[in-house]
């Protein structure tokens, strides 16, 4: 096997001109299998194949550098520099990353993972050789759904000043993971179907190849001059007009074609783009049938291309997705928005049944955003779906265009909490904790698929900024009975001291417009052994197996949060008053998370200082005045202030720990312990 040749970079230059083809079927087939076997990126990888074998043949690594956008597609490139057997552990917790990782190899350049970087970071790399005197070259490959990310049109109109080489290759495979959309994408057609052009290119160019000598020459010349055939058929091309050298289209399955127009992207003193067509899936035909659904897949059979694991029930998106189109049917006022993400977001079947109320931003969340709030401005009801981890690009236009002017526009939070195979760059880790600072957004978190319906509802017709976050995985569907109206900042009660809270207090499920919600009361009980758990979101399973293990040694109160803003603060003083330990669970990093605005806010009540807990709405904030009785400690379980590898998300869990049998014995020592801090009453956290 040619494939077994490559142990370490730069083997790839060491293979027979004819040997090539067989190492580029020979990387699918392996690729191929081993996605097969544990998941990950198949599509966009099969498409580059050949693509990178030409830049590892004609760059030097690690010296030259080469950056990939996002990253998803560096598995040949993770071959080529001989990490072959490191895919026996691919995306696996302690394992090799799916994705660019420095630490990894030096032939990683930049860590990779959210979309277009490249060009800023390659442009970086660029600026620092100048500085440094350095000679090596600079290669970012960013795709065409890349390059609908403003960031990346910053980081053209920024290299366009360079007076040093610097070379951008357009992988355009007409897909990111959904079908590309937008102007770009139109432009970018035109330029690869242009028959006038592509004709009139192709016959010139093999007549003077035809002429002995000369011929070749007057090729290059041609493919240098600015004023060439491409100018000249195809005026205004918007590469050339921001100042950047552009070359192509090329074969990006052609090798020996990609080697010679690296060799005339390396003569250009400035920025340079190599536009490169490639066909996303190359190979494998399921994928080249079906590449968005195996843009990220699942194990899956060979032969047919189908899942391994069938699925069973819902997960969240489902729902979501259902949801989604009941409204629309509703309501003509619900509009719905993604950034590229259409199938992964649940959108498909909205936008099948209202496709004038549909829109597809492409990869560019900030402008998403701020659409989002020229339609919540005009008086529609937008709901834009967006993972977590992407969301956070977003996090300006949140603050300013939205909530400043207290635009109702939903948020569905797709992927929050661990996710994964994919690591740090993609865990939805840290949206709690941003969402959490921003004034007049609401943020809610449901326990199970019936929970996110309803908010989902509830957040359509709220009139304000709302965020509702929600896993990755098969929806919850336990805790079917527990379905309490949901009322603007309150929390549901599912347990009250080892007893359902109909037999413990009457608990008021419904409220006029405008009242106050009553609160859960139990008089003249003693403190002593009782445990509160308040539990967010995801977290109600693992807390609902936590009380299963504690209530047979003591009474143990179980809470889902719903609302992380506003808090309930009015149940938190309640806790406070009857339990010993408040302990607080969510699958966010604790730095701003629930767990510590909870803590900060018991603190408040028992050193008697007014509220100052996260509220939106006049007349949420409450001073409580005389020092506070009750002296309940708090424990925060979170996932701790680091960045989360890649791993099956059990795992991670565990490793984390933030699973049931971890958070048990972090309570039953706080409980059993008279070590100083376990349970830190008056300073209201441990």
């Amino acid at each position: 096997m040619v494939l077994e040749k490559i142990e370490k970079p730069n083997d790839i230059k060491q293979i027979e001109e004819s040997e090539l083809p067989a190492l580029a079927e020979e990387i699918r087939d392996f690729l191929i299998h081993q996605v097969s076997e544990r998941g990950g990126h198949l599509a966009s990888n099969l498409g580059v194949v050949e693509l990178t074998m030409a830049m590892h043949l004609y760059f030097q690594l690690p010296e030259d550098k080469i950056i990939w956008d996002v990253g998803h597609q560096s598995y040949t490139h993770k071959l080529l520099t001989g990490r072959k057997e490191g895919f026996e552990t691919l995306r696996q917790f302690g394992g090799m990353s799916g994705f660019p990782k420095r630490k990894e190899s030096d032939c990683d350049s930049f860590d990779t993972g959210h979309s277009s970087t490249s060009i800023s970071a390659g442009l970086g790399y660029a600026a620092a050789r100048e500085i440094t005197g350095d000679s090596y070259r600079v290669v970012s490959v960013i795709g065409d759904g890349a390059l609908t990310g403003g960031m990346a049109y910053e980081a053209l109109n920024n290299a366009a000043l360079l007076e040093t080489n610097f070379i951008i290759v357009l992988n355009d495979n007409k897909m990111s993971i959904s079908e590309n959309v937008g102007g770009l994408s139109s432009h970018l057609g035109n330029l690869r179907t242009a028959e006038a052009y592509q004709g009139l290119k192709t016959g010139v160019t093999n007549s003077l190849n035809r002429i002995p000598v000369y011929g070749e020459r007057m090729v290059e010349r041609i493919r240098r001059t600015k004023s060439g055939i491409k100018q000249l058929l195809i005026p205004g091309m918007l590469f050339e007009n921001m100042g950047i050298t552009y070359l192509g289209p090329v074969d990006g399955h052609d090798i020996n074609g990609m080697l010679r127009i690296f060799r005339e992207a390396s003569k250009v003193n400035g920025a340079v783009l190599v536009h490169v067509i490639t066909q996303k899936g190359r190979g494998y035909l399921p994928a080249e049938r079906h590449p968005a659904r195996f843009h990220g897949t699942d194990a899956f059979e060979i032969e047919t291309g189908l899942p391994k694991k069938k699925r069973t029930a819902a997960n969240y998106t489902d729902v979501f997705s259902t949801v989604m189109r009941k409204l629309g049917e509703r309501d003509e006022k619900v509009v719905a928005i993604t950034a590229a993400m259409e199938d992964g977001t649940g959108l498909k079947r909205f936008h099948n049944m209202f496709p004038d109320r549909f829109f597809d931003v492409g990869i560019a969340e900030g402008h998403a955003v701020t659409f989002a709030a020229g339609l919540a401005a005009a008086g529609m009801k937008p709901v834009l779906a967006v993972y977590s981890s992407f969301l956070q690009r977003a996090y300006d236009q949140m603050l300013h265009d939205v909530c400043i002017q207290d635009l109702p526009v939903t948020f569905t939070v797709d992927r929050a909490g661990l996710v994964g195979s994919d690591g740090e760059t993609h865990q939805g880790i840290f949206d709690l904790s941003y969402l959490s600072t921003i004034p007049n957004m609401s943020i809610l978190a449901p326990k199970n698929k019936w929970e996110l319906s309803d908010m989902v509802k509830f957040a359509v017709n709220f009139g304000h900024p709302i965020a509702i976050r929600y896993p990755r995985g098969q929806a919850y569907d336990g805790l079917k009975e527990h379905r309490e109206k949901i009322i603007y900042g309150k929390s549901e009660v599912i347990y009250w001291k080892n007893k359902l809270p109909g037999e413990a207090f009457e608990l008021h499920s419904e409220q006029k417009e405008g009242a106050e919600a009553k609160v859960p009361f139990v008089p003249g009980e003693p403190a002593s052994g009782r445990i509160a758990l308040l539990a967010v979101g995801s977290m109600v399973k693992t807390a609902e197996e936590v009380w299963r293990k504690l209530r047979e040694e003591y009474q143990c109160t179980l809470v889902n949060v719903r609302f992380v803003k506003p808090m309930d603060t009015e149940l938190i003083e309640l806790l406070a008053k009857e339990h010993d330990l408040l302990v607080t669970m969510e699958e966010n990093v604790l730095s701003g998370g629930f767990g510590e605005h909870a803590a900060r806010y018991l603190k408040s009540l028992q050193e008697g200082e007014v509220s100052d807990c996260p509220s939106n709405l006049p007349g949420q904030k409450k001073d409580f005045g005389e020092e506070h009785s009750g002296q309940a400690g708090i424990l925060n379980i979170a996932i701790p202030d680091i960045y989360v590898e890649h791993g099956n998300v059990e795992v991670l869990r565990k490793e984390l720990g933030i699973d049931s049998e971890s958070v048990t014995g972090r309570i039953l020592a706080a409980m059993k312990s008279d070590c100083e801090g376990a349970i830190n009453r008056k300073k209201g956290a441990t």
